[in-house]
């Protein structure tokens, strides 16, 4: 429920970004001037800064509306960091060590995967189920001589999203993954081929220290059930 909150704010304080940037351009030139070079982060700072005088001049009437969609983009920024302190928390209770300290797992993808699993227990029977759940489970698109798989679709795309964001923070830093990518790219794999061999491998490392720790904890019930 934190996530679906987070992603929320996440929408809106894109939406408050582009009406700030749409602002920006049809301002009067003074304006569009000073705000239009400079990134977002640092015209949000600017015109929430913003003290409209009189709104019956239109540049002043665009500063009024201008402070009012930066300070909503500074509200939901203050509302995503305190979401995010709450799933890190979560998180840190709630997930086996081992899992958390794999490189590229992080807070978000670790919260993804971890409501995935709790909202889909049964699915943590097998890894391949639980790699079809995650959309990672490449299906079979053969034709002849040629051997080759296709993209999965379905299953879970924010866990699928997950599992690509550990492929991405691996594949430039850990150096299992680089070798791993220049292998396959040896064997004339593309890109793609390559990244859903990895989000592959990427849910089993998963599936086995969730399926782990769903185990421990369930023995753990047991034993203080039992008489």
């Amino acid at each position: 429920m934190l996530r679906v909150a987070r992603r929320g704010a996440i929408k809106a304080r894109t939406q408050a970004a582009s009406q700030l940037r749409d602002l920006i351009v049809t301002a009067p030139g003074q304006l569009r001037e000073q705000l239009a070079p400079l990134p977002t982060a640092r015209r949000v700072e600017l015109a929430a800064r913003f003290r409209p005088g009189d709104l019956t001049s239109p540049a002043e009437g665009a500063k009024a509306a201008m402070a009012a969609v930066a300070r909503r983009h500074q509200a939901l920024s203050a509302e995503i960091a305190r979401l995010d302190a709450a799933l890190e928390q979560l998180v840190t209770r709630t997930a086996p060590s081992k899992f958390l300290a794999k490189k590229g797992i992080a807070t978000q993808s670790a919260s993804t995967l971890l409501a995935t699993a709790g909202d889909n227990p049964g699915r943590l029977r097998t890894e391949a189920s639980f790699a079809a759940l995650c959309g990672a489970s490449p299906g079979d698109a053969s034709t002849g001589k040629q051997i080759r798989h296709r993209l999965n679709r379905g299953g879970d795309r924010h866990a699928n999203s997950a599992l690509w964001q550990i492929v991405m923070t691996r594949m430039p830093h850990d150096p299992h993954t680089k070798t791993h990518v220049a292998r396959r790219t040896t064997e004339g794999k593309t890109i793609k081929e390559i990244m859903r061999c990895l989000r592959r491998y990427a849910a089993r490392e998963v599936y086995k220290d969730l399926a782990a720790h769903a185990q421990a904890h369930a023995e753990t019930i047991r034993g203080q059930i039992a008489p």
